[in-house]
């Protein structure tokens, strides 16, 4: 069985190479120092600590207690039974592994063979789940060929199911085999089984486990059963979700997204597009309103028939209803000839009228007329008409308020309001930003003849921190002001996109090679040489008179108590010690 041709990896120099080659025993080859390496993977993970969110480059991540992991495992086991909770374990495992895969090989698409594989590895430990030391491989992605064995140590299922169940006979890392399946899987382009012949839940010191290409194991039957390949080996590429199966255009015209808050007011456009219902969509600027809109036609059964839009804040009040109503010839100085309104060229399909909180109430109430009886006349008309439209509005102003401040008619309202769709600004779905990202890079790429390989770390870190004033269409200004800023065939950088915006206070945290946190604005810099630091002697000498150790001590646990406003384990924190150390020694300092 194997995996969609949208899954096979994109090493293209790796791919012809006779393959690679670890035999038992042997140290791991030199081209396993290439990139990526532990140091780049981990630039891919940082923390947004004040807005609640850890990513792994353009995927989410959540910091759980492995207790409470153990808990829902524990749970699914005794709800679902164990081979149903173990198939469940194990795809979703499978799903971690091919996310992973589908990271490495968009960022490191002509990374070393070795360092590409081994990323997975590498990702594994990094994300917490288990170290993984190999102990011999045979990879050949031309041939098709894959033969890996590993050891796991320190395995968290391991953790979480002995302590729940003791030791037993069956091996009971399946989270981690569905990882090690999906993330081998995707980087071969065809199905990769690894299987647990050793496992710390059975009593062996230690986790092993032997990967080989399906064919090569023979008789799969049992695997596929937890794994449940063929539903999991879906044709839809991951991380990538156009509304309603909608293509994505290379006019940007196509509404992309993968959080919840998207997923939601997808939702809800799905549920009300076969209906004749009036839709209200409400959110900020650049939120995407006539996007939807637009969808929510392209999705209706009126799909064949014109969708007509009206920017409502850009017709003159002295305009509006020639505007939405049409005129006869003669009507006024200037009309020379009869023409339609907006809603007779919305016959049969939908008028979109964006911003209507800024019609005037005489406007207002002409609209609600044409609204409640289904009929209008030209200007200086006397012919009665009945369009059949349906009508969606957009506002990015409270309504109800407005209703309150007697500044929008409250019949009006309720007749527009008959189905609220809200759409979330862009700071509130930021799991989305990634992909548009990636949109916009191909939207504009061919837009503008220009080809780049994609975004810096920094750049993607500060994206994902930015609060978008200007939402989704603030994004995609920064994204082709970077294509035709940087280097044809390079990456686009923070100075690339920006212009004016400052992002002071970004409030992220990556994590460094040291294990670290730091600063996930800043690029990486050559370390600098550290000025020559004056003797500690001359620092805390007084300028007369002698220096006495006791003293030193005692200030410095008096400041430290200070500092940590007298709690004691704090104040033990800044100076390296136990809270026990440093009562010891200010019991011993307090002079006789």
């Amino acid at each position: 069985m194997t995996a969609p041709p949208s899954d096979r990896i994109s090493l293209a120099e790796a791919s012809r190479r006779t393959g690679a080659l670890m035999q038992r025993g042997a140290p791991l080859p030199p081209e396993a120092t290439l990139r990526p390496q532990l140091d780049d993977l981990s630039e891919c993970l940082f923390f947004a600590p004040g807005d609640g969110r850890i990513w792994l480059d353009d995927q989410r991540m959540v910091l759980m207690h492995t207790a409470a992991i153990g808990t829902l495992r524990r749970e699914l086991i005794e709800t679902l039974g164990l081979d149903r909770a173990r198939g469940l374990l194990t795809r979703a495992g499978y799903e971690s592994g091919a996310r992973d895969a589908r990271l490495v090989r968009e960022r490191w698409p002509d990374g070393d063979l070795v360092s590409v594989f081994m990323a997975g590895t590498r990702l594994h430990a990094l994300e917490g789940v288990v170290k993984v030391i190999p102990v011999e491989y045979e990879i050949d992605p031309e041939r098709g060929h894959y033969h890996g064995e590993f050891l796991w140590q320190h395995a968290t299922e391991d953790d979480e199911h002995i302590a729940a169940y003791g030791i037993g006979t069956e091996p009971a890392c399946w989270m981690q085999l569905g990882y090690a399946s999906g993330y081998v899987t995707g980087l071969m382009g065809r199905l990769v089984v690894f299987r647990e012949v050793e496992c710390r839940s059975m009593g062996s010191a230690q986790c092993r486990v032997i990967g080989k290409v399906a064919e090569a194991w023979g008789d799969v039957t049992e695997d596929l059963r937890y794994l449940n390949a063929q539903e999991f080996l879906a044709t839809r590429s991951h991380g990538q979700a156009p509304v309603l199966g909608a293509p994505l255009a290379d006019d940007g015209a196509s509404m992309v997204g993968v959080s919840s808050a998207f997923k939601a007011a997808c939702h809800m456009l799905d549920r009300v597009a076969p209906t004749r219902a009036a839709v209200l969509f409400t959110g900020e600027s650049g939120v995407g309103k006539e996007m939807f809109a637009q969808t929510l036609h392209r999705i209706s059964p009126r799909r064949e028939r014109p969708f007509v839009a009206v920017n409502c804040a850009a017709i003159p009040e002295t305009l509006v209803e020639a505007e939405l109503f049409g005129v006869e010839r003669g009507a006024f100085t200037g009309a020379g000839q009869s023409r339609p309104g907006r809603f007779e060229r919305a016959d049969g399909g939908t008028l979109f009228l964006d911003e209507i909180g800024t019609l005037s109430l005489t406007s207002q109430g002409k609209l609600l007329r044409a609204i409640q009886q289904g009929e209008i006349e030209r200007v200086g008309g006397t012919r009665t008409l009945r369009p059949d439209v349906r009508l969606v509005a957009a506002t990015n102003e409270d309504l109800r308020a407005a209703v309150q401040a007697g500044r929008f008619r409250e019949d009006l309202f309720y007749r527009l309001d008959v189905y609220p769709i809200h759409l979330p600004p862009l700071r509130e779905r930021r799991e989305d930003i990634p992909l548009l990202m990636s949109h916009f890079l191909h939207v504009y790429g061919h837009q503008h003849g220009r080809r780049m390989l994609g975004y810096t770390p920094r750049a993607v870190r500060a994206m994902l921190a930015y609060d978008f004033p200007g939402n989704i269409r603030e994004l995609q200004n920064m994204v082709e002001r970077g294509v035709i800023s940087a280097d044809e065939g390079g990456v686009i950088d923070l100075p690339h996109m920006l212009r004016r915006e400052q992002f002071a206070q970004l409030g992220l945290l990556s994590v460094q090679g040291s294990g670290a946190l730091g600063s996930g604005v800043a690029g990486r810099q050559a370390p600098a040489v550290p000025p020559a630091e004056p003797a500690l002697l001359d620092l805390l000498a007084p300028a007369t008179g002698g220096l006495r150790l006791d003293d030193v001590e005692r200030r410095l646990m008096q400041e430290a108590v200070a500092r940590a406003d007298g709690n004691l384990a704090a104040a033990a924190r800044l100076l390296g010690l136990t809270r026990a150390q440093l009562a010891y020694r200010m019991r011993r300092a307090v002079p006789a």
